[in-house]
């Protein structure tokens, strides 16, 4: 089945672009940091890429006819990480996490350390025998340490990585089975960089209006995230909002998580736009797009609640990319579904009855 799928990119270049995106260092909060790295990938593909004051970077390509209307697509940029707390004598530091991580994941994970230089290090706790009490519980993420491997004095440590230093996972990548790439920062750059790639590879004259492309900041740690910023100041006609899902696994509980491999999701929820949500529901089965139904009776959890309260309201869809692993250094997905996403991306906005509904709506 999946072999008549339409390939909208090919697996090797998706991957490509995956790993490109994601191995740019976005830790929550300092996404800015990534400005240079994003305008060497995308500089040459888009017309304008502007970077506003909270760190989203915006990425346009535009239509090339007077009054089209505007087409948000969003995905977050910021990664989970960590943040250094203290310095202690002999090259250790102290960190907590920025955004939600679990520490069954942290002992012993490699991670690099963004300072005045940027340092390897690795994370280190007591070893169990030597714990008090020794009773199984795992360490909390500020019971923990980084090794930067340097033996230096507080001070001159302090120097190199002040309190407030960023650290992220190590971007390492693997392909398994032909079929599923693992690593970190998944979530959700690799939505932005597959949405990217749509974008990119779609004439311009096919386009049904002006696509902004939002990698917005601090969707991990802030409410409202980076994307309100971005959507107001872009102020859209209607949004397409893509993150990763949890996806089916055997140590994840519920029916409604979506397996790897049957395609991207569309959210129905009360916190987006019905009509909307039906139109690109039925573009993407008239076009043979793989995805699956997921319903979200609330808050589905995204950029998708923040963008469609801007301004008077943007008629917003939500996107979903099933992620096993999520929020640690080795998530999974499925290239058959970042080609899915991949088409749907480029389908959405190339839609001319889903922009001349919403247009009009907006206007």
């Amino acid at each position: 089945m999946n072999e008549e799928r339409k390939q909208y990119a090919s697996a090797e270049r998706l991957q490509e672009d995956i790993v490109a995106l994601c191995s740019v260092p976005s830790l929550s909060g300092f996404e800015y940091r990534g400005a240079e790295r994003v305008r060497e990938i995308y500089g040459k593909d888009f017309d304008e890429i502007m970077t506003d004051a909270v760190g989203s970077h915006v990425l346009i390509k535009r239509c090339g006819r007077e009054g089209a209307p505007k087409i948000l697509v969003d995905a977050h940029f910021d990664e989970v990480g960590l943040i250094v707390t203290d310095i202690l004598e002999g090259g250790f530091l102290r960190m907590l996490n920025l955004g939600g991580i679990d520490p069954a994941i942290m002992q012993a994970a490699d991670v690099v350390v963004y300072g005045k230089e940027t340092l390897r290090g690795v994370v280190i706790s007591t070893p169990p025998h030597l714990r008090s009490g020794n009773d199984g519980k795992l360490a909390p993420i500020d019971a923990l340490l980084i090794d930067v491997g340097l033996g230096y004095t507080k001070e001159e440590l302090s120097e190199l990585v002040p309190v407030g230093t960023p650290v992220g996972f190590s971007p390492v990548y693997s392909v398994m089975n032909r079929k599923f790439m693992a690593g970190k920062a998944f979530d959700d750059k690799a939505c932005g960089a597959i949405a990217a790639r749509a974008i990119i590879d779609t004439p311009r004259e096919e386009l049904a209006g002006d696509v902004y492309l939002t990698l917005s900041a601090r969707e991990e740690t802030a409410r409202p995230s980076g994307a309100h910023c971005a959507t107001f100041k872009i102020e859209p006609d209607y949004a397409f909002v893509i993150d990763v899902e949890l996806g089916k696994a055997p140590d994840v509980a519920g029916g409604r998580c979506p397996k790897l491999g049957g395609g991207m999701s569309v959210a129905f929820s009360a916190a987006t736009d019905r009509e909307l949500t039906r139109m690109t529901a039925e573009l993407l089965e008239e076009k043979g797009v793989a995805f699956v139904r997921h319903a979200s009776p609330s808050s589905t959890g995204t950029n998708s609640t923040t963008v469609n309260l801007v301004l008077g309201g943007v008629p917003t869809v939500d996107i979903g990319l099933p992620l096993r692993n999520m929020h640690t250094y080795n998530e999974v997905l499925n290239l058959d579904d970042c080609n899915a996403l991949c088409g749907a991306v480029r389908e959405f906005i190339c839609s001319k009855k889903i922009a001349e509904r919403f247009a009009e709506v907006q206007r």
